[in-house]
């Protein structure tokens, strides 16, 4: 059993759920999310709660889990947006920065009570670079005081089948009590034609989508409760040359190419990517399926709500590739894992 923090609509848990894991608790401020990640689960086990992370202790766990809380893990990664390289104004005094201490912090509290045999933190690779490279090393310096052998690795989503550029930072702890001869050593990447890795692959045969219009009902949105986006207003849309396949010089207009991988799914101020055919912007469904989810995933919430549920969330497949990556570092976890002989047997990344 594991416990999920900030997890968001669930992509990361999908994917540890997925090579065979279950999540026994899962934390996230916002309502939405947490709907989203209750909406997806099996019937009876809605086991998302919106709270602050900031607010939750030992005895608040035990009451939610309704008993002693002791997972075996904890996974998650604390919102991004302050140590992102797009980021160009990072506030020294931003509270997200508290973030991953306060992770740390509870990783600490469960492992005194009944030691945990793993942590996995995701995060934006700028967490490990210019002026967050200190707060980096504090956390991972803190992690390994209290008794855990800690790897990273900066990891790209397309190794592992999604279609979109995507940079993450992984860092995963092993217990180095439970297991003093394991090491984590990253994960293997996987082979994909490189056609199965384009924008064209991954939404090429959907309809149109419905345009946003006001007090809209879920039933009216054709073929995905997803598959809906703001009505084009912008004169970019109808003037010839405005837009083109892979021009991306303004940064609300960035358009994406058939034959290429998205870049990355994150669109701030609902700066959603342009659809290659360069008509409108992509919809919500759209960019679910360029960060990996499967179609059967229903995100809720209003259009600006989902907007940002996709763009935050974890690409599915990359979270069971880490889920399984783990599974085979630890000796007794090994039979969770569906990878096949030639994935374990594959060699490890080099230290990044």
């Amino acid at each position: 059993m594991l416990l999920s923090l900030f997890c968001g609509a669930g992509g990361l848990d999908l994917g540890f759920e997925e090579a065979g894991y279950d999540v026994g608790l899962a934390f996230d401020i916002r309502p939405d999310s947490i709907a989203s990640y209750n909406h997806n689960r099996v019937a009876g086990a809605k086991n998302g709660h919106c709270i602050d992370i900031r607010d939750l202790t030992l005895d608040r766990l035990d009451a939610f889990h309704g008993g002693v809380f002791t997972p075996i893990g904890v996974i998650g990664g604390p919102p991004c947006q302050s140590f992102s390289r797009a980021n160009k104004n990072p506030k020294e005094n931003d509270p997200r920065h508290d973030l991953p201490f306060i992770y740390a912090d509870i990783i600490r509290q469960l492992n005194e009570r009944a030691p945990l045999h793993f942590f996995a933190f995701e995060n934006v690779p700028g967490l490990n670079e210019g002026d967050h490279k200190e707060h980096f090393e504090k956390i991972k310096s803190y992690l390994e005081g209290i008794g855990f052998n800690v790897q990273v690795r900066i990891v790209n989503a397309t190794d592992f089948g999604v279609p979109q550029s995507r940079e993450r930072l992984l860092m995963v702890g092993i217990n180095a009590h439970l297991y003093p001869q394991s090491l984590w050593c990253g994960l293997a990447k996987q082979y994909f034609e490189p056609a199965q890795l384009t924008v064209g692959y991954a939404i090429g045969d959907l309809p149109e989508p419905t345009f946003y219009r006001r007090g809209i009902s879920k039933d009216a949105i054709s073929y995905h409760p997803n598959h809906w986006c703001m009505q084009p207003k912008s004169k970019k849309f109808t003037t010839p040359g405005a837009l083109a396949p892979g021009k991306r010089a303004n940064r609300s207009f960035k358009t994406l190419e058939l034959g290429k991988p998205s870049i990355t799914v994150a669109y701030g101020n609902r700066e959603v990517h342009i659809h290659p055919n360069c008509q409108r912007r992509l919809s919500v469904f759209e960019a679910m399926r360029l960060q990996g989810f499967p179609d059967s995933y229903e995100l809720l919430g209003s259009l600006s709500s989902q907007i940002t549920q996709v763009s935050e969330a974890v690409p599915p497949p990359m979270g069971r590739a880490l889920a399984e990556s783990i599974s085979l570092t630890l000796p007794g976890m090994r039979g969770r894992s569906r990878l096949s002989n030639a994935i374990e047997h594959a060699h490890c990344l080099s230290p990044g």
